[in-house]
């Protein structure tokens, strides 16, 4: 049983930076190729080395820093047959589907998540991407149209293997189980929409795959995580608060939005007040793109912004968006690690200033 979680939690968005032994592993081998009990124990331990480093940071629900995974899009891929990976300027750590899904190895998110929850007291958060980021990663008309027609198709299709992937996370036991979903996120920027025929209509299916997945779910908190990309030393892949958005997040039947308000590009966090007073905020309030180390003061800081607008009660203090997406990211982990520690601090100072109110 974890304990009930202070005012103002401290989280992470999922992924955590990858040093070289875990991208060494990954290019050594797979969980979901041949067996291999040697490289299993070898990436048990270094799971268990990334859970360790976000409870002596303070945090107070993490995640596995999804090291097991290529990305955190590629794990379609390992869930269903089908995808494979293919050379692209654009997006060059996704793979992309190829063939009609089949089931190759499902509930292995619910494995990771399994784990996790043995290794630790503290609450935990299992992320999955959501239909709407896999079909824009995933489905490219030159390899996919001979197996999907259409990107639609594709997602549609996606909607029914994610729902039971979330099922099975849910009944191992964790507390939180975030959907990803950034390409919703992008189309704050008005050179995103223009490149949409239809940008409306565009968001309204993401908004409505992601409801189809959780219908009726309950027994976890479910939250959407949205950000404008993370090109890690590149900065972001869009720019425009959420306004242009805010009519179709407010449809988003979750608990916890996770948004990103630590860089200019994220708008005036006045837009907060919009949001239903039943959703609590996950509130971006620490870098995660560039070298510089927040400070505790300046976190305390973003977040007596945020004050000014919702309740303390509603408020988890959490980093931009994950450290790292894809094994690729070149962010060191000790970075990482120094800007969770001032996350934490940050929400210690809160606590006491908030605490007698």
């Amino acid at each position: 049983m974890t304990n009930p979680l202070p005012l103002f939690p401290t989280t992470v968005i999922g992924s955590m930076p990858r040093p070289q032994y875990v991208k060494d592993l990954l290019k050594s081998g797979s969980r979901t190729g041949e067996h291999d009990a040697l490289w299993q124990r070898r990436m048990d331990d270094a799971v268990r080395f990334i859970i360790g480093m976000q409870e002596q940071a303070g945090i107070d629900i993490i995640s596995d820093g999804e090291w097991r995974r290529e990305s955190y899009v590629d794990v379609i891929g390992e869930i269903m047959t089908g995808c494979r990976w293919v050379q692209r300027d654009q997006f060059q750590y996704h793979q992309v589907v190829v063939e009609r899904m089949q089931p190759r190895r499902p509930g292995v998110v619910a494995e990771e998540a399994r784990f996790l929850r043995e290794n630790t007291d503290r609450h935990v958060k299992v992320c999955l991407p959501s239909p709407y980021l896999v079909g824009q990663r995933m489905w490219e008309p030159a390899y996919s149209q001979d197996a999907y027609a259409t990107r639609d198709e594709f997602c549609e299709a996606l909607v029914p293997v994610l729902r039971a992937e979330l099922l099975a996370i849910r009944d191992v036991g964790v507390d939180v189980i975030q959907l990803d979903e950034p390409h919703l996120c992008v189309l704050v920027d008005p050179k995103v929409r223009a490149t949409f025929a239809d940008p409306e209509a565009e968001m309204r299916k993401a908004v409505a795959w992601i409801n189809q997945i959780i219908s009726g779910v309950s027994g976890v908190t479910l939250a959407v995580h949205l950000c404008r990309r993370n090109w890690g030393r590149r900065g972001w892949g869009a720019a425009g608060g959420y306004e242009a958005i805010l009519s179709h997040i407010k449809q988003i039947e979750v608990e916890q939005l996770m948004l990103e308000f630590s860089i200019p590009a994220a708008g005036d966090v006045a837009i907060l007040r919009e949001l239903p007073e039943h959703m609590r905020i996950g509130l971006g309030c620490v870098d995660v793109r560039f070298p510089e180390i927040d400070t505790p003061e300046l976190i305390v800081e973003r977040v007596q912004k945020a004050l000014e607008h919702v309740a303390p009660e509603r408020i988890t203090l959490n980093p931009d968006c994950g450290f790292a997406p894809g094994k690729d990211h070149e962010i060191p982990l000790e970075e990482a690690y120094a800007k969770l520690k001032n996350e934490a601090l940050a929400a210690k100072r809160l606590r006491e200033l908030h605490a007698a109110r």
